[in-house]
């Protein structure tokens, strides 16, 4: 098999097989064909995973912040230099256009670890000046054994996004990548002890979903990240809460994106291609209720037809195709359903609709129009590529609908007018925002939601607050008072 890695888990620094575990077989979503076969992790490999980092946590802590930064740069550096080997595999994992992958998924993973490495040094507590000289200071101190869950749409992103924060940290990881794209986290696994990771620092075991409940329930396990779908997100966060464990949840959404009429239509496009169908419409922050004015509806969906085209479907790893195949069949037929319930529910389909008749799971970019705010395709996440345009005629009617959501992932909103920019993502009940752009996320913004969308925030500064805690220490320079 093309891609068949030296072992399906990788502990305490090297790479370890179990064939014991359940078969999961990598399926290229190109063509269908199975590209590797890995096994699930067994109970005797969690364990095994789980003692490695907790043995490897305290040494690991114990470096300097320095010490711990210089590897993840140097792991940053590494993965940039291995791009091109990077972005196949993780366009035979997922299905993406090596166009797509080169630019967006190993070269984000190593901003992670550059960011991260370079602000790790820079973790320190504060001296706080007390009455009468005494004093008290802060430690910054690691949570522990941290656990990463991952999503089948960025795999090697997702595995950096939570990994370099915790290791920058002085924590140490078990990753558990989706079953769907188990591939790129073993090669992040291989580059960070390439890199100067002690061993045990970080792992990666794979699994279906009774590996991860396995690693978040365990009690050597401090902090769970999880990103996923909201339903998936209740019970990883219950487990979690059973333990009193820390969490981040990097949920789904069904965001909107508000194109009012005195925007530049040519942009808005682009913003709502960049919000549907980036990663064929697999992304968690996508715009996909797309409310447009009326004054302009009809133009925005004709240059949006138009521009939609010129998209180029077919082999992912073509440098000239810009929109591949969905991740897996599965994916595809739930897809295709809420297709079939737009139609039946009303909608106008104005540009695509249809599987292609080729080998592989190809839809093409799908539009509806006059969608209605009780239609299922506005109200449930699809994750594929599905838009659903609505009309509004006032900016407070489209906030009121744009709100009406238990999600509250991301939002964007396009005008000229930037105090009613402002103004809108101010009114937004979401956690990441968009002004005359859309889906960006640098490593230095903090990224993740609201309401049912998660808790916590992944990349930034604020990230080193949830994977470390604050030790307060008061130090006292005078006698001691007591009552008797």
């Amino acid at each position: 098999m093309k891609f068949q890695p030296k072992a399906s888990h990788f502990i305490d620094g090297e790479y370890v097989e179990d064939t014991a575990g359940a078969p999961i077989d990598v399926v290229y979503p190109a063509t269908g064909e199975i590209i590797a076969r890995l096994h699930s992790a067994t109970p005797a490999i969690v364990d095994r995973a789980l003692a490695a980092a907790k043995d490897a946590q305290k040494a690991w802590e114990a470096m300097t912040g320095t010490e711990r930064g210089r590897v993840l740069r140097r792991a940053a550096d590494i993965m940039r230099d291995r791009n091109h080997e990077l972005s196949v595999i993780e366009t035979h994992d997922t299905g993406k256009p090596i166009q797509e992958t080169t630019v967006a998924d190993a070269t984000s993973g190593a901003d992670a670890l550059e960011y991260f490495g370079g602000l790790a040094p820079s973790l320190t507590g504060e001296h706080i000046p007390l009455a009468g000289g005494d004093f008290a200071y802060t430690i910054r101190e690691a949570l522990g054994v941290c656990v990463g869950i991952g999503a089948w749409n960025y795999p090697t992103q997702i595995a950096c996004w939570k990994g370099a924060p915790a290791l920058a940290c002085g924590n140490t990881m078990v990753f558990k990548p989706s079953e769907t794209t188990p591939l790129s986290a073993l090669k992040v696994a291989e580059i960070l002890v390439e890199a100067g990771a002690p061993k045990g620092v970080y792992n990666v075991v794979q699994g279906y979903g009774d590996v991860g409940a396995a690693l978040v329930t365990d009690p050597r396990v401090a902090k769970v990240s999880l990103t996923g779908s909201v339903p998936t997100g209740r019970k990883v966060y219950a487990a979690a809460a059973g333990g009193m464990k820390h969490v981040t949840m990097e949920l789904g959404g069904k965001s909107p994106m508000i194109v009012f009429d005195d925007a530049d239509v040519e942009n808005a496009v682009s913003g709502a291609i960049l919000g549907n169908f980036y990663s064929s419409g697999q992304v968690c922050s996508n715009g996909t209720r797309v409310f447009v004015q009326e004054g302009i509806k009809e133009a925005f969906l004709t240059r949006l037809a138009e521009r939609l085209a010129k998209a180029r479907i077919g082999d992912p790893m073509d440098p000239e195709v810009s929109f591949g195949p969905v991740v897996s069949q599965g994916q595809m037929e739930i897809v295709k359903g809420y297709i079939a319930k737009a139609v039946a529910e009303g909608a106008r389909l104005v540009f695509g609709g249809r599987q292609l008749d080729r080998a592989g799971f190809y839809l093409e970019p799908t539009v509806f129009a006059d969608v209605t705010d009780d239609m299922t395709i506005a109200r449930e996440e699809i994750f594929g590529p599905v838009m659903s345009v609505l009309d509004f005629a006032s900016e407070e009617e489209v906030m009121a609908r744009a709100n009406a959501t238990e999600f509250g992932l991301a939002a964007g909103v396009f005008t000229r007018d930037l105090s009613r920019a402002h103004r809108v993502v101010r009114g937004f009940e979401a956690g990441t925002c968009y002004i005359n752009t859309y889906n960006l996320a640098p490593v230095e913004a903090p990224f993740g939601g609201s309401k049912m969308s998660g808790i916590g925030r992944e990349n930034s500064k604020l990230a080193i607050n949830h994977y470390s805690e604050l030790k307060t220490v008061y130090v006292s320079m005078n006698d001691v008072e007591a009552p008797y």
